[in-house]
């Protein structure tokens, strides 16, 4: 059992930098899944599925990843900052 390693310790500004980052590399297949339920939708012969109700749908996802992409690169472009700012400029001769 002394072989065994202890818990790994993840920085949480690192942590997060992560998991944005996979979210962000997830929001096209989100945007693929979701823009494919339409192609599920079935009407019955009386009351076909209508073309208004799949074009608004459409809009409200894609402006959902529209917002969920610019939220995300917003704190990833912050966490970015934080880490090039740290410390004191460095000197001009």
């Amino acid at each position: 059992m002394s072989g065994e390693a202890g818990p790994v310790f993840l920085q949480r500004r690192t942590y997060r930098r992560r998991r944005l980052k996979d979210a962000a590399r997830l929001l096209p297949f989100l945007g693929a899944i979701l823009f494919s339920v339409p192609l599920l939708w079935q009407g019955t012969p009386e009351a076909p599925t209508r073309t208004s109700s799949v074009m608004l749908y459409l809009f409200v996802v894609w402006a959902g990843l529209a917002g969920l992409s610019a939220v995300i690169s917003r704190h990833l472009d912050d966490d970015q900052d934080d880490d090039t700012h740290q410390g004191d400029p460095p000197e001009r001769p």
